[in-house]
């Protein structure tokens, strides 16, 4: 498309093509909720407008080289409507939609459920998120936004094509983080980086119990602020100490052992290491205790309110979880795997009656200039032999899998 004020020339045909999609917004068509943080709302508004344009493209028989490189750009200036909700002018861009698009597709989500997910209620900040920048869960608990750096989008890029093979591969059964999309909000000339993955944790199950696990030799605890947080996430050293393990039957076990090995692989081919296994423990019989004394505590409230003893009744999941409302609700170590796909039953006879969430996270730091040379400098502070921390990607699958395969038991 010509500039404004541009001529017509018959040399207008030779000019190579965009790459990019640019669009300038006409009008909004679903009102989205205000968010106080103006780069969440932004996110919200252009998850909504980048799913609705998407409906209206068809979905391509087959993705070609280009899908990912591909990115949708728009620009709002100066804009009449919305001006409680939205910035005066801010920037959206989605990076490689049809490839995202066919990413959840193979992980089960449908577009409309992901839209609702996200655009339909602001996210909340993830308070006992340990990353620097923004932890966000959506309004159902199904998905997480996290900010990422502009190092890591291009990282993501360079195994994007490698991962959705991978993906497809293994019919999308996997413990890699499930990405869904790539954004980048602009707002007053500052650039933020989200990616979006489902929520490895469950949307209605409490974690009682979150270990951040690499497997590493090295004495990786908690420290006392994270200690006093309501959900520390504790590490190896704890997870020791504590004499945790995970209890599951020899058909789940082989299962993630299976799962692991693929997905290490791939990994090690993409040269990426120091990922973590993030564990999430519910306690069922825990559960069943603080649910019956939520439920006296809100017969109790009610009572007192009203004098008629009516249970409150909880609001109903909607977006991906929305489905959930046909069914029967469900206790206290009940879960659906369509939802909760990390999810894993204990073993009949275990110590306790869990479920355990994993799944691996932290997997776009590639085995780069910056790792040879911490991997050199802890070399000549332990010596060339002894076990350190920082090694080769190949080391660091192996240690990583045989200490899965210790611990779940």
């Amino acid at each position: 498309m010509s500039s404004p004020g541009a001529t017509s020339s018959p040399l207008g045909s030779l000019k190579p093509k965009r790459k990019t999609k640019k669009k300038h917004f006409v009008q909004q068509k679903v009102e989205v909720f205000r968010a106080s943080d103006p780069v969440l709302s932004v996110l919200m508004w252009g998850v909504n407008h980048s799913i609705n344009d998407l409906s209206q493209v068809p979905v391509p028989v087959m993705l070609l080289p280009d899908d990912f490189k591909a990115s949708s750009k728009i620009k709002v200036i100066n804009h009449l409507y919305n001006k409680e909700n939205l910035p005066g002018q801010f920037k959206f861009k989605e990076y490689c939609p049809q490839v995202f698009r066919n990413l959840r597709e193979r992980f089960g989500i449908e577009d409309q459920d992901y839209q609702v997910s996200l655009a339909c209620s602001s996210p909340i900040k993830d308070e006992e998120g340990n990353c620097v920048g923004l932890l966000l869960i959506s309004c159902d608990r199904t998905l997480v936004v996290k900010e990422i750096s502009g190092e890591e989008v291009e990282e993501m890029h360079n195994i994007l094509s490698e991962y959705h093979q991978h993906v497809v591969t293994c019919h999308g059964s996997t413990l890699l983080p499930q990405f869904l999309a790539m954004y980048r909000v602009t707002v007053e000339s500052e650039d933020t980086y989200l990616l979006v993955m489902r929520n490895m944790f469950s949307h209605r199950l409490h974690i009682h119990r979150k270990y951040d696990l690499k497997g590493s030799p090295l004495s990786r605890e908690a420290s006392f602020k994270e200690r006093v947080k309501e959900l520390p996430t504790y590490k190896d050293a704890d997870f020791r100490n504590n004499m945790q393990k995970v209890y599951v039957s020899e058909e789940e076990k082989e299962k993630i052992i299976d799962k692991l090995n693929r997905d290490t692989e791939f990994l090690v081919r993409m040269r990426i290491m120091d990922y973590s296994l993030l564990l999430g423990i519910h306690d069922a019989e825990r559960a069943e205790r603080e649910e019956e004394e939520e439920m006296e505590s809100s017969y109790e409230e009610e009572e007192e309110e009203n004098g008629l003893g009516v249970a409150v009744c909880s609001t109903s999941p909607h977006g991906i979880a929305g489905y959930m409302n046909s069914f029967k609700p469900m206790g206290p170590g009940e879960f659906d795997p369509y939802v909760d796909m990390y999810a894993i039953q204990s073993a009949v006879g275990a110590p306790r009656r869990e479920v355990y969430f994993m799944g691996l996270i932290d997997v776009l730091t590639q085995y780069d200039t910056k790792k040879k040379a911490a991997h050199a400098a802890r070399a000549v502070k332990h010596g060339a032999g002894a076990e350190i921390s920082t090694v080769h990607p190949e080391q660091y699958a192996k240690r990583f899998k045989d200490f899965v395969a210790k611990i779940v038991a």
